[in-house]
C-alpha cells in the first residue's frame, strides 16, 4: 500500500527532524489517526522524496524522523501551456489540477484582449496545484506565473528560448494537428490556449510572427480548459 503523501514547503539536506504544519498534523492524527512509528512521504515540490517515521503525533505539530531521502530529477523537456484567464474561476481551476496530474511544467496565466476576467488569487491556485501533485504522487510542482499581458508574453525570455512554440485557436486557416508536429519535437514545447472568445486575428498573428505554430486539436471546437487539458495530454505524452 502506497505510503500517504504530503507537502513540505521548505526542505533542507541537513534536516533530520521535521514537524509538520499545523494543517498537515490535524490529517495525519486527526484524519488518519496515524501513531507513532508509521511511516509517511513528504515533497517539498523540487524533487525531494522525503520518507519518513512519525514520532510525536501530536494534533497541531506533528514530529517525524526523517528516513531516506530521493532525488527526482527534473524533466529536461519543458512543457508550458500559456491560457488565458477564464470568466468562470472553477473551470480554469479544474485545468490546473488536470494539468498537474498530467505533469505540466509551466503554467502561464495570460491576459488577452477578450479575456473576461483578470482576478487571479495565486494563494489558492498553488494550493490547488500542490493538492494534485500530492493526489497524483508526483516530487515536481509546477511553476504557476503571475498574470501577463498577451503583448508581453512574448518579451519573456523564457518563452523565447524554447524551441517548439504553437498557438491553438479556432480561426479559419490552414493548421497541422498538434500531434503530428510533437511526433517530431524532441525538446521543450510551450503552446498558446485563448480564452472563451478566442484570440483576436491580431493576437494569432502576432504569435506567427514570433514563430509560433498554428495547430489544431481536433476536429471538434472545445472549451478553453479542455483544449488546455487536451494540450496539456498531448504535450506530456507524445
Amino acid at each position: 500500500m502506497a505510503l500517504p503523501y504530503f507537502y513540505l514547503s521548505t526542505y533542507s539536506s541537513s534536516q533530520k527532524t521535521i514537524v509538520l504544519d499545523e494543517d498537515t498534523s490535524r490529517h495525519v492524527v486527526q484524519v488518519l489517526r496515524m501513531q507513532n512509528g508509521e511511516k509517511l512521504n513528504l515533497t517539498d515540490g523540487k524533487g525531494h522524496l522525503i520518507t519518513t517515521t512519525i514520532s510525536d503525533n501530536h494534533k497541531k505539530h506533528c514530529t517525524v524522523e526523517v528516513n531516506t531521502v530521493q532525488q527526482t530529477p527534473a524533466i529536461e523537456r519543458k512543457t508550458v501551456i500559456a491560457i488565458s484567464l477564464l470568466k468562470n474561476t472553477n473551470r480554469f481551476e479544474w485545468f490546473l489540477e488536470k494539468a498537474t496530474e498530467l505533469g505540466v511544467s509551466e503554467i502561464v496565466p495570460v491576459i488577452g484582449t477578450r479575456t473576461e476576467k483578470e482576478k487571479f488569487r495565486h494563494d489558492r491556485l498553488q494550493q490547488i496545484l500542490v493538492s494534485a501533485m500530492l493526489q497524483s504522487q508526483q516530487s515536481w510542482l509546477p511553476v504557476l506565473h503571475e498574470p501577463v499581458g498577451y503583448d508581453s508574453l512574448f518579451t519573456l525570455g523564457d518563452v523565447n528560448n524554447i524551441p517548439h512554440k504553437f498557438i491553438a485557436h479556432c480561426d479559419e486557416q490552414y493548421k497541422t494537428p498538434l500531434v503530428n508536429e510533437l511526433a517530431a519535437a524532441s525538446g521543450s514545447r510551450i503552446i498558446l490556449i485563448g480564452p472563451e472568445g478566442d484570440f483576436t486575428p491580431d493576437e494569432i498573428a502576432l504569435a506567427l510572427s514570433n514563430q509560433f505554430k498554428p495547430v489544431m486539436l481536433g476536429d471538434t471546437r472545445l472549451r478553453a480548459e479542455t483544449a488546455g487539458v487536451v494540450a496539456a495530454s498531448l504535450m506530456c505524452l507524445v
